[in-house]
Formats: structure tokens, sequence, C-alpha cells
């Protein structure tokens, strides 16, 4: 089995191995091909049981290329009463890093 840990980024918690590629919200200092080291290690499994961190898996690191810089397909969010000609049509994209595990140390 190969070692995995769960990690927290941009508010939510993704569950990564080695060479899995993810979408996570743009971190602000990454550029595309730079190296980073991502967010909070939770837990981790290397084979030996799980660690369960509290709130972090103390020594735990995980490694991380960016691949892309890209946003993601507009949400609209569109508001109206009946009868009053009231309505408010509002779009987001959120912009998102592709990023792919280099390692889990």
């Amino acid at each position: 089995m190969e070692a995995y840990a769960v990690i927290e980024t941009g508010g939510k918690q993704y569950r990564v191995q080695k060479d899995d590629v993810l979408s996570v919200e743009l971190l602000a200092d990454a550029k595309v091909g730079q190296q980073i080291e991502l967010g909070r290690v939770l837990a981790f499994n290397d084979g030996s049981g799980l660690k369960i961190g509290a709130p972090e898996v103390a020594g735990v690191k995980v490694a991380a290329e960016v691949v892309e810089e890209y946003r993601a397909a507009k949400v609209v969010a569109f508001k109206k009463k009946r009868r009053k000609g009231y309505h408010r049509k509002v779009g987001h994209r959120q912009s998102l890093n592709k990023v792919k595990i280099a390692s889990i140390a």
C-alpha cells in the first residue's frame, strides 16, 4: 500500500498520494513549474498505521509542483422577486491551481 496523507488547503481537505493531480484554490505565491509545500497535514498513513494529528501531524511534509493556473466555470447567482421588478444577476469564477503531488515525507 502506498503512503497517503490528508491535507488542508484553501479551507478544504484532500486525501493525496504521490503523483496525484488535483485542483486547489489559488495559492497566491505559487508560479507554474514551482515546487511548493502544501498546507496542513491532518493525517498520514505510511502502511504501518494511520497517524492522526492534533491538529497537525508533526514532521510530515507534502511537496507538490504547480502544473497550471486556471479559472473554473462561471457560477451564476440569480435573485428575483415576482411582480416587483426586482432581479439581480451576479457571476463568479474561482481561480484555481492544478498541482501534482511530488512527495510525502
